[in-house]
């Protein structure tokens, strides 16, 4: 008797990195479920490329939640009072958004234990990461542990698995592994500051993150800028 087809959780913001994440996935032989939030995010036009992704990508099911991280603030992607930079800074930008990746690993956990699924899918990466604190492979081995601790799964010894795929790949392998994959890039939205229609800046520092990246790999960029 076959075995039955594993499913999993894949974090889906819309970029770049997290719509190679679900190809890899769907590759390894999981029926997806894509998750994405809408957080109150500027950037809100990764939404409606998360949508165009999950359906090419070839997604079961994509559900959008809503968590408004906006009404806390703290960064520059829920402020609109605090300017994206667009030259690069020490330290940990102001982009970083307190606990993002936490909450969305928490709901993230949520839904693939109630699937009574084991695996999740995240896209975080450490070398492009602009020093985000939670796109460290110690903080995805802490929440692993936390996830074992804090579900029913998890105490009945069928704790949740996270997959970072891309964790220690540059922009550049990252691409070259989407394009292998058949991910269509332009339908993604990298740009923390991207207008109604997806259109970059082409400065910010996920805009020269992404064009570098497709620069190395040796792949035409095409993202849809902005006029300058």
């Amino acid at each position: 008797m076959a075995a039955a087809e594993p499913h999993a959780v894949v974090l889906l913001s819309g970029g770049l990195d997290s719509a190679t994440a679900l190809a890899i996935a769907c590759e390894r032989g999981f029926a997806c479920h894509a998750l994405s939030v809408d957080y109150g995010q500027r950037h809100a036009a990764e939404l409606d490329a998360a949508r165009r992704v999950a359906r090419a990508g070839g997604a079961r099911e994509h559900r959008i939640m809503r968590v408004d991280l906006a009404a806390i603030g703290g960064s520059a992607l829920t402020d609109r009072a605090i300017a994206v930079p667009e030259s690069p800074s020490e330290g940990i930008p102001v982009t970083y958004v307190p606990a993002r990746n936490t909450i969305m690993l928490s709901l993230a956990l949520a839904w693939v234990e109630v699937l009574g699924a084991r695996d999740v899918f995240i896209g975080v990466n450490v070398l492009d990461s602009s020093g985000y604190p939670d796109c460290r492979p110690e903080f995805i081995e802490s929440f692993g542990r936390l996830a074992a601790l804090a579900t029913r799964a998890g105490v009945e010894g069928n704790a949740c698995r996270i997959h970072t795929p891309l964790i220690s790949l540059t922009k550049a392998e990252i691409i070259r592994e989407g394009t292998r994959l058949g991910v269509d890039y332009r339908q993604t939205v990298s740009c923390y500051q991207a207008d109604e229609e997806g259109r970059a800046c082409g400065r910010c520092d996920a805009c020269r993150l992404r064009r570098a990246g497709f620069a190395a790999a040796g792949i035409p960029d095409p993202t849809r800028y902005q006029a300058l």
